[in-house]
């Protein structure tokens, strides 16, 4: 029974905590590598406070070095520190002051309703709950230990349904902007909603991203969020409720990169290897798409329905980069695998001698017993090789054309 191998964190969307220890300390070092250039600290060009230390007296002969005599600076460095945060409360105290005249008492109208809490207690419990990711017992501890503010976690509840409310109106813009974009990527992950299982799912376009709850990895999630509106690409995983929204679809190439990792690392097929060096390619492109100019641009963009489009481009034509080592490595390697390819396609294969016996190969008497019926030994005949594989045009001092026996059991 064969089994799978298992995946990694570098192979599959598991976090890095989850590989094994021999994995783990087989991976590459993080930190500077060698030969790094180094980078320090930029000083603040407006500081709250400026401490000068001047030497009082000579290291050499011990006179005094009085504070009139000219001074040059040798270095700075500073030391920050965050102030000390503590809490502002404010009391509003309501006086009845009763008239003289009439002696009707008037009591002051209410200063402060609602919530005790102000803007900024609600933009910092929302901010480390939602981006920081804090449970409701950590969001109380971390209020409770950075400001000295005591809450209870119904009252943190409702402290951000609150907040909700300000929010509400960017998300209908942002909705609007993704229901017109014509290009539009989408993924889903499982998360866990007050002890329930859920589902995070977000929408990305070039002006606008939007996040979304549901408690379902269906596809009416995708019809809801887009009312009705097809982009003209879709980009996404191959999971089947991200299929059929678009009038084209992109698959993710972020994905496909890890499972042409897990592939190149599980097996020998050359094609994934192939398929890996071109992603690299895709993506050392992209990283340098911003500082490409329109007309090289321009030129590397293709339509796939334009005919005469599969060649690529020869990389001395005017207005396109040139490629750096890793690239040109990258290229090499591809076209010594596509060489092959072709080499294979037109019958430069040859088969070892040893395929015509019975037997494995060259070992004989290893060859398990097979009843009579379902025994079918190869003979040496050239027709045989063509057998094993139609794109064999020549065996050894036979070839087509040549030899009439042989184009006639070939066919």
């Amino acid at each position: 029974m064969l089994q799978r191998p298992e995946k990694t964190s570098r192979t599959s969307s598991k976090p890095p905590a989850t590989d094994s220890k021999e994995q783990r300390e087989h991976a590459k070092p993080g930190g500077a590598k060698p030969g790094h250039d180094g980078h320090s600290r930029v000083l603040s060009t407006d500081p709250d406070a400026v401490v000068e230390h001047r030497p009082v007296a000579c290291a050499c002969c011990g006179a005094s070095l009085h504070a009139a005599l000219p001074a040059q600076l040798v270095s700075s460095c500073e030391r920050i520190e965050l102030p000390e945060v503590a809490p502002i409360v404010t009391q509003h105290h309501r006086l009845a002051v009763r008239c003289l005249s009439c002696g009707e008492r008037g009591v002051a109208p209410a200063a402060a309703r609602g919530t005790p809490f102000g803007p900024r207690v609600h933009a910092v419990a929302t901010y480390l709950k939602t981006f920081q990711a804090l449970s409701y017992e950590r969001l109380q501890a971390a209020l409770s230990d950075l400001f000295g503010l005591t809450l209870s976690q119904g009252g943190l509840m409702n402290l951000l349904r609150r907040a909700q409310g300000h929010f509400r109106p960017g998300r209908e813009v942002a909705v609007s902007t993704l229901r017109r974009a014509t290009v539009v990527a989408s993924d889903e992950t499982g998360f866990r909603i007050e002890g329930s299982n859920a589902y995070h799912w977000l929408f990305h376009s070039a002006a606008a991203v939007v996040h979304m709850a549901s408690p379902t990895r269906g596809a009416v999630v995708v019809r809801e969020m887009m009312d009705g509106h097809r982009p003209a690409v879709w980009i996404s995983d191959r999971y089947t409720a991200q299929q059929g929204h678009a009038a084209e679809h992109q698959i993710c190439l972020a994905h496909l990169a890890r499972d042409v990792a897990y592939v190149v690392e599980t097996s020998d097929d050359p094609v994934p290897w192939r398929l890996q060096l071109w992603l690299q390619s895709i993506f050392a492109l992209a990283e340098r798409v911003t500082d490409l100019a329109a007309s090289t641009l321009s030129a590397k963009r293709r339509d796939p329905r334009a005919p005469g489009q599969d060649q690529p481009r020869a990389r001395s034509a005017p207005g396109l980069p040139r490629l750096s080592r890793k690239g040109r490595a990258n290229e090499q390697r591809l076209r010594a695998a596509a060489s092959s390819d072709r080499r294979a396609a037109k019958g430069d294969q040859r088969l070892s001698r040893h395929v015509g016996r019975r037997g494995l190969g060259r070992q004989p008497h290893r060859c398990r017993y097979r009843a009579p019926h379902r025994q079918q030994p190869l003979r040496r005949h050239p027709q045989n090789y063509r057998r094993l594989n139609p794109a064999i045009t020549s065996v050894g001092n036979y070839r087509l054309g040549m030899s009439p026996y042989f184009e006639k059991n070939i066919e």
